[in-house]
């Protein structure tokens, strides 16, 4: 086996159409724990939106419930810092362990700060003059003043100004390091092949079978052995990138990364990219004038080929973000109904549960790695098919 350079250039590559899209993914958070965990800005809410009426006052039930969708929207959504836990929030000093990340804004000129200074969302960040601050709602930087205010809109959406956000979030920062860690792990393989006289050597004995098993039972018989090598870069980057993304998700970090639909959704137009640009005459004779089919045919059929070839990696995002993203959800839920349980049987019995969904999730790690990877080899494969018209000519 000959380990190719290709790979490397095709991690850089796909790591960058990733780094592209996923700044601008904020799903929108829960307003019931938002409410609990930073009643400040509710009261402000509703005095905005249901003209100066007080704020409700959460019984101590609704309170736990709001601190378990905490807990769960925490693992799910992106975020400017990474936080692994909290203490001594019964004794009302609660401190926060955790490691802040870079900020990086342009609003009249670039502003770069560590995301510390926001205080896990309760306090103002200045720089240069100027005020920011993290919505509660949807995690976004608005402008602000020293005093922290906010304005909303009669749906109760943030209407403050948002500078352009270039911020180093908690996906950016684990794509970059599984970039970093794929670079390292692949261009140690192919050294070790040319010192070794093509034996791997270290770490890459493990994953050596993968390569060669992508390269065997998924490109070579979807694509063929005429056509497999082009591709071979951007399926083993796009096997090992799926693959380590959702291995790190089940981690505590509170890591969701193939669970943002911006992220897969980069993933599928590279493959849409690819598909299209290395595409064959016959791939698209076959979509717009299909041989052998009556003309009227051909007119009715067109269309929706064409609008075929953009299902296909439309359908490759959402499985992707899908799978993963309820895994996760399903996850961390069986982890806060440890908590709610309270009980000696029942919080055994979750944690039993969220043992063996564990277990089920790393197998859908590696799942989710080889599905793509092979729908992706298969549209390629389509893309470089040769036909052979034999029923033109009849």
């Amino acid at each position: 086996m000959v380990f190719s350079k290709k790979p490397l250039l095709f991690i850089i590559a796909t790591l960058t159409a990733c780094l592209s899209f996923s700044g601008f993914a904020h799903p929108v958070q829960d307003s019931v724990a938002t409410a609990a965990a930073h009643p400040h800005e509710a009261t402000a809410h509703a005095a905005a939106g249901a003209g100066h009426a007080e704020a409700p006052v959460l019984s101590e039930a609704d309170q736990k419930e709001a601190e378990r969708k905490e807990f769960i929207k925490h693992h799910l959504l992106d975020s400017h810092d990474f936080h692994l836990f909290s203490y001594g929030k019964d004794s009302g000093h609660e401190t926060h362990v955790g490691f802040p990340l870079p900020v990086i804004l342009w609003d009249n000129g670039l502003h770069v700060f560590m995301s510390s200074r926001f205080d896990h969302g309760h306090a103002v960040a200045e720089s240069n003059g100027n005020y920011y601050m993290i919505g509660h709602h949807d995690g976004k930087i608005y402008k602000t003043d020293a005093a922290g205010t906010v304005t909303h809109d009669e749906k109760g959406h943030t209407t403050n100004e948002k500078p352009l956000d270039l911020s180093i979030t908690k996906n950016v920062a684990m794509i970059v390091i599984v970039g970093l860690l794929m670079f390292l792990l692949f261009a140690g393989l192919g050294k070790s092949y040319k010192k070794n006289g093509s034996i791997a050597k270290g770490a890459g004995r493990f994953f050596e079978p993968l390569v060669l098993y992508v390269r065997d039972e998924i490109a070579i018989p979807n694509i063929g052995e005429k056509h497999y090598r082009k591709y071979m870069s951007f399926l083993l980057t796009i096997f090992f990138f799926v693959w380590f993304m959702n291995m790190f998700g089940l981690t505590p970090l509170g890591i969701n990364v193939t669970g943002n639909i911006a992220i897969t959704a980069a993933l599928a137009i590279l493959a849409y990219l690819i598909t299209t640009f290395t595409a064959k005459k016959d791939y698209w004779t076959h979509i717009f004038w299909m041989p052998g089919v009556p003309v009227p045919m051909k007119i009715i059929l067109a269309p929706i080929e064409l609008l075929g070839t953009i299902i296909k990696p439309f359908s490759l995002m959402i499985r992707l973000y899908a799978n993963m993203i309820a895994g996760h959800v399903v996850l961390m839920s069986l982890v806060a109904l440890m908590y709610k349980a309270d009980h000696a049987l029942g919080s055994p019995l979750a944690f039993l549960l969220a043992f063996v969904l564990t277990i089920l999730e790393v197998l859908v790690a590696l799942l989710q790695a080889y599905i793509f990877t092979m729908l992706a080899a298969l549209y390629f494969g389509s893309a470089v098919e040769e036909h052979h018209h034999e029923e033109a000519h009849h």
